[in-house]
């Protein structure tokens, strides 16, 4: 059985291993592991299974790919030039492996002070929104690093539960609604191929 918590299904290798205790996989461990979270965890009904990957083109990624018809990928990027040419990569894999790419999200886009509303863009911003357009891909949106962001994660209170109306959680619920927008068009795109066939 998966864990729950508001609402959301969750299943990670991290339940099943101390928390010292690194996972140095070669990858057929982590193609098996794939397999059964995807075939032996009871899930029930899901409007989506979200799988979040490690950065880069591993085994994890080409796993994924071979064993379930996915319906896209999303890219997560942080705006900076060295972390773009990463996510161009990644980008690249899943289209070599006929995954469709359904948008880059830029994270880390800027730290906005408290006191003054001030917007400092530590790691550099627009980045993401700049390779979408150049490899013609969507962009889903911009997620600001936020205190209450990373205080929300170690809590278990994400920031869309805690203060759902905060410029961060409306970051989150933009992106979340921007991308079930392109699943429910491709699905709907797919439905009518299936018929005309």
């Amino acid at each position: 059985m998966p864990a729950e918590s508001h609402g959301v299904k969750l299943i990670s290798m991290a339940f099943f291993v101390p928390d010292d205790t690194p996972m140095i996989w070669r990858g057929p461990m982590v193609h098996g592991a794939i397999m059964q979270f995807l075939r032996d965890v009871i899930w029930g009904d899901l409007d989506y299974l979200l799988v979040d990957l490690p950065p880069g083109t591993g085994d994890a990624q080409l796993s994924i790919a071979q064993l379930v018809p996915l319906t896209g990928a999303v890219i997560v990027t942080t705006p900076q030039e060295v972390a773009l040419l990463d996510s161009k990569k990644g980008l690249a894999m899943f289209q070599k492996v006929h995954v469709p790419v359904l948008g880059i999200v830029e994270n880390m886009s800027f730290f906005e002070c408290p006191h003054c509303h001030e917007k400092t863009e530590i790691f550099s911003r627009g980045g993401g929104k700049a390779a979408a357009e150049k490899l013609g891909v969507s962009f889903l949106g911009e997620v600001p690093i936020d205190p209450a962001i990373r205080e929300g994660g170690d809590t278990g209170m994400p920031i869309v539960v805690a203060d759902p109306k905060s410029p961060q959680a409306q970051a989150f619920m933009n992106i979340a609604k921007t991308l079930a927008g392109h699943i429910s068009v491709r699905n709907s795109n797919e439905i009518k191929l299936t018929i005309i066939q």
